[in-house]
């Protein structure tokens, strides 16, 4: 990343990463973030706690932004519930499970033994083909539109991945074992998290795999628990599985394609009534069958022909069970060979090559339709990478394949370059389903209606696809075959089992999209013997809606996300044959895939502190005693599902008393921190997890997901440059200046924006907050501040300004909105301390306004800047540290009257100031005014259509809570006495809506519940001050009467809270 953002000199960002060293330093001493459960029966035990998770990363790299935008929510939420006096825990750990490291340390032994060491590498292909976008065919399935993963690529260099991070030709040979990637990657990032200044308690942290005997038992026991429970069972079903690694391919596997599943078709047998003469002149003279891959199984009444692609090359291939001759694309035909339809597994019997165009006019007979024969015919856009590279044609029901029929009817031309003749086309389309407003031959009303010329009008079939899909299937009905009369979704399966039945169809399935392994290879669907966890389960799913239905899950969006996904979960395959992991407990054969051993494992903090004491992979003494084969399944249940006390342990009880109370004091999680990717799987299998094995008082509370990170507006990506490591963020912007930035970046599911000039201004202001808070330490109080009562109405009005701010944030940490927070409890809170200044004019700051300034800011800042705010806090309290529990501000309620009066002064100064600047302009041949004396004309009194109107606002801010909803317009400007003097009245409303958010109701009372008078009079020195005025002063609106140039229009401009201003040279 260019350096355009970092700071012109470094004096000011040394010395914050000298008060971050000491900040931290001074954490590690006190063992300020190391926290034991309060033993039973002591008053600390009734003390609330908040316990935050975040998934624990994966350790085959570096972390980066994208992991510290994340994590820094839970390190945001526990820095404030800290500040409320809670127990905030926050433990860490290092996934090191399934095969992105085991894959990465083999690419890199490849690599070695095929180019050298350190390798010479052969020139890059410049080229890359990109795959086509798919339109969605299948209404019922939910398909991911991005992915993390898209970024990953499997044909990059592992030596030069390994270059990148800083690694030397000598030290990169190492990671040929996966293992060395488990003791060289989780102490660095535990290095880089403690420079951030996260607040985690390390002794809880700990690697995954069986390197690691405590958490493999703990993982061990959790399967068993499953099994007895009924959730993990055996059996054939589809899964993403690679070839080339001989495995499954699940989502942490794969270098391309996360969240993609297999897409299930049924394959329609459509038998050639005449084969190709390439054919009989091979000597085949068996039934070929074209098999084409449909969504649509109930459609196939309403076939009239079949696509296939002219330039496309098609195989012949040996269907195993019955000899069967089945004509499809290569790739369709490598899938089929995973699925059982071949005799050997993986292996292609491939009898002879067909092209596309030996297929076109030649007659097929088509399953279920009403025409016995039916034609091939051409069409341009059928896919070999997707489903066979054969389509079935149903133009009643398909816009797409009604648009392409009508063409080749319409087209002589077009019929005589493939050799289609005008019989081949005449075939009438058939009416199979009735939807409502669309009638019996959807496809072709909405052709009609929409206009559409040709199968080039890609935008309008489109809209035309989704609309016939969606209404047909959910407001269909069948209205032929033996289902007429039946809802489109109900006949669907139905229809299906009497193809297969019949022996008309096969079932088959092929990824949805493009899948690669982080091994490089082209992933397809197996149909394969494993071991999965059914979470269709229809009751489980009842009881994990119930837990979701209880959580705190901070936005709307997140609740839909898991509540579809919770709709469509199925089966997950949870086994796979190598890489890193545990293996199953009662088939060791397989391992534990990496997305299935991590689920509960926030359970093991609660304990891992006295099993391992912060030795990553448990061989360090354990602090209890106890030794990893000591942890049965017996031990983990007296521990963690209250099952009795085993009684063969050698495990004392007053130490399993002692695991017990840990676990039943930080259990359940309060707050899980994730990207929303997430969802998908991790997310939702955490509850379906915790639901199945905890009772429901240790069920998660809450769940915060948020979007993606862009680095500047445009995605990180290391290619381009714009990509920032954690550490190196650190370096260049202060863990204080960067932590902020992440704060501002963005809150919701939407994609976030780190701004690397925001973390560069903050090095500026946090390091002027250093200043000001040595100064007021040091300063002497009786020749530079004021002290004493505070009695002047500008130091009580900063003060209030404080108190609603402080307010503010709070609400805005209570919802996780740690964006709206830094607003409120930094920005809001500099501008009044900044305006306080300004409008003391010639007076000194109060001490006790100042000190108070200084503490709040210090406390509300912290969470997010805890440096700094160590070291601030510091100079004022004689050394103690902010990071002791329970600082919260307790500030009484702001006078939102007193805190108006300061803003009025602060936009009357900034609007004359402009004000003043246009008057100065001249006017034509108009000399301008240079502006020297001002009076403000006040008025007591509102106006019956403005009293009128501030009822109406004050009516709907009752009764809508305390806000003005988004029809004010219709409540207020549509009442007829209102409506008459429209303009005039809308810059009012607007004005008073806008005054709310600072005053709340108190902007539709009719009344200023301040002397207007007195507030102008006593800032008049400020005034003239800061717009170079010789004089300012307040009149009523009776004495402004008496006053020349004032005409009485404009005194009647004036209203209460809103004087007009006159200006006079």
């Amino acid at each position: 990343m260019a350096d355009k953002a970092a700071p012109k000199s470094f004096a000011k960002r040394d010395r914050l990463h000298e008060i971050q060293s000491w900040a931290q330093k001074r954490w590690e001493d006190a063992k300020a973030f190391e926290l034991d459960a309060p033993a039973e029966g002591t008053a600390e035990r009734q003390q609330p706690k908040h316990m935050v998770t975040f998934p624990y990363p994966y350790m085959n790299g570096l972390l980066h932004l994208g992991h510290s935008f994340s994590l820094s929510k839970n390190e945001f939420s526990t820095g404030y519930e800290r500040l409320q006096g809670k127990r905030a825990l926050w433990p860490f750990g290092f996934h090191c499970t399934g095969m992105p490291i085991q894959a990465a340390a083999n690419k890199l032994k490849n690599e070695m033994a095929k180019f050298g060491c350190p390798p010479v590498f052969p020139e890059p292909d410049a080229t890359a083909d990109e795959a086509p976008k798919e339109a969605k065919t299948d209404v019922t399935k939910h398909t991911s539109k991005k992915s993390k993963a898209n970024a990953k690529k499997g044909s990059v260099w592992q030596w030069n991945i390994m270059k990148d991070m800083g690694l030397s030709d000598e030290e990169i040979p190492a990671f040929q074992d996966p293992l060395h990637w488990l003791q060289y990657f989780p102490p660095l990032a535990k290095e880089h998290l403690q420079q951030m200044g996260v607040r985690v308690d390390w002794r809880r942290s700990f690697i995954t795999t069986p390197v690691n005997p405590y958490y493999d038992s703990f993982v061990r026991w959790q399967f068993n628990t499953l099994k007895k429970l009924g959730k993990v069972k055996f059996g054939k079903r589809y899964s993403i599985y690679s070839p080339l690694d001989g495995q499954l391919c699940a989502d942490h596997d794969r270098a391309s394609g996360e969240g993609v599943l297999p897409q299930e078709y049924t394959l329609i047998k459509m038998k050639l009534n005449r084969l190709p003469e390439s054919l009989v002149a091979a000597g085949v003279s068996e039934p070929v069958y074209l098999v084409a891959a449909t969504l649509r199984p109930e459609t196939m009444y309403g076939q009239t022909n079949c696509w296939v692609l002219p330039d496309g090359e098609y195989g012949v291939f040996r269907y195993a069970k019955d000899g069967e001759l089945l004509l499809c694309s290569d790739r369709a035909a490598r899938n089929m060979s995973f699925q059982e339809m071949t005799k050997e597994f993986g292996k292609v019997d491939k009898v002879a090559v067909v092209k596309g165009t030996e297929l076109i006019g030649l007659p097929v007979a088509a399953p279920l339709s009403k025409h016995p024969e039916v034609y091939c015919l051409p069409m341009l856009t059928v896919s070999l990478t997707k489903g066979t590279g054969v389509v079935t044609s149903v133009p009643s029901d398909s816009p797409d394949d009604y648009a392409a029929y009508v063409d080749l009817q319409k087209k002589p031309a077009l019929r005589e370059k493939y050799g289609v003749t005008e019989e081949m086309v005449s075939l009438p389309t058939i009416p199979i389903i009735s939807v409502p407003g669309l009638g019996d031959e959807a496809a072709v009303t909405l052709y009609n209606q929409m206009k559409i010329k040709s199968q080039n009008d890609r935008e309008k079939l489109a809209l035309a696809k989704e609309q016939a899909y969606t209404k047909g299937f959910y407001e269909g009905v069948m209205s032929i075959g033996d289902h007429a009369g039946m809802k489109v979704q109900e006949a669907k399966p139905l229809v299906k089992e009497q193809l297969l039945n019949s022996g008309d169809a096969l079932a088959y399935a092929e990824p949805e999209k493009a899948v690669e392994s982080r091994s490089g290879d082209d992933c397809v669907v197996a149909l394969t013997d494993q071991w999965y966890i059914d979470y269709g389960e229809e009751a489980w799913k009842q009881v994990t809606a119930k837990c979701l239905k209880g959580m705190n899950l901070y936005a709307d969006d997140t609740r839909r996300r898991f509540e579809h996904t919770l709709g469509w979960l199925r089966e997950w395959g949870c086994s796979r044959s190598f890489g890193l992991g545990t293996p199953l407990p009662w088939d060791p054969q397989y391992l534990i895939e990496s997305l299935s051993d991590s689920t509960i494992y926030m359970a093991f903090y609660t304990v891992a502190h006295l099993l391992q004491g912060g030795v990553f992979d448990g061989s360090g003494p354990s602090p209890a005693g106890i030794s990893a084969d000591q942890m049965t399944d017996e031990v983990w249940d007296h521990i963690l599902r209250d099952e009795p006390q085993p009684a063969n342990t050698p495990i004392s009880a007053e130490t399993l008393a002692k695991l017990r109370s840990e676990f039943s004091y930080w259990y359940p999680v309060d707050m899980r921190t994730s990207g929303k990717d997430l969802i998908n799987n991790h997310l939702t299998f955490f509850l379906f997890n915790h639901t199945a094995i905890f009772k429901e008082e240790q069920w998660p509370r809450g769940v915060r997901t948020n979007g993606h990170l862009m680095l500047n507006s445009a995605k990180m990506s290391k290619s381009t440059g714009n990509f920032l490591t954690l550490k190196d963020a650190i370096e260049k912007y202060t863990s204080d200046g960067m932590r902020f930035a992440l704060a501002m970046s963005g809150d919701s599911n939407e994609d976030a924006n780190f701004e690397e000039e925001v973390a560069n201004a903050m090095i500026l202001r946090l390091h002027n907050e250093v200043i000001n808070a040595e100064a007021l330490a040091s300063a002497n109080v009786e020749q530079d501040y004021a002290s004493g009562p505070i009695t002047r109405p500008l130091d009580n009005m900063f003060l209030n300004q404080i108190y609603k701010y402080s307010a503010e944030a709070k609400a805005a940490f209570e919802a996780a909105n740690y964006r709206d927070a830094m607003v409120a409890g930094f920005y809001s809170l500099q501008n009044a301390r900044d305006s306080y200044k300004v409008l003391l004019g010639e007076h000194k700051p109060h001490v006790d306004v100042m000190r108070k300034f200084q503490d709040v800011q210090a406390i509300l800042l912290s969470p997010v800047c805890p440096h700094t705010c160590e070291y601030v806090w510091a100079q004022l309290h004689d050394g103690e540290s902010i990071a002791s529990a329970g600082r919260w501000p307790e500030l009484p309620e702001a006078n939102l009257t007193l805190v108006d009066q300061m803003t009025r002064i602060e936009s009357m100064i900034k609007s004359y100031r402009s004000k003043i600047a246009t008057l100065a302009k001249p006017k034509g041949k108009k000399a301008g005014i240079k502006a020297q004396h001002l009076v403000l004309v006040v008025s007591r009194e509102f106006k019956d259509w403005q009293l009128l109107s501030m009822k109406l606002l004050n009516d709907l801010w009752q009764a809508n809570n305390g806000s003005i909803p988004n029809t004010w317009r219709k409540e207020v400007m549509g009442n007829p006495d209102i409506k008459k003097i429209a303009k005039e009245a809308m810059p009012f409303v607007q004005a008073r809506i806008e005054l709310a958010s600072t005053t709340g109701p108190a902007a539709f009372s009719g009344e200023l519940l301040f002397d207007e008078e007195a507030l102008y009079t006593e800032f008049a020195p400020v005034i003239c001050k800061e717009l170079g005025l010789q004089s300012a002063r307040a009149v009523s609106t009776t004495e402004a009467a008496s006053i020349d140039g004032i005409a009485a229009a404009r005194i009647e401009d004036a209203i209460p809270g809103e004087p007009f201003a006159h200006f006079t040279e």
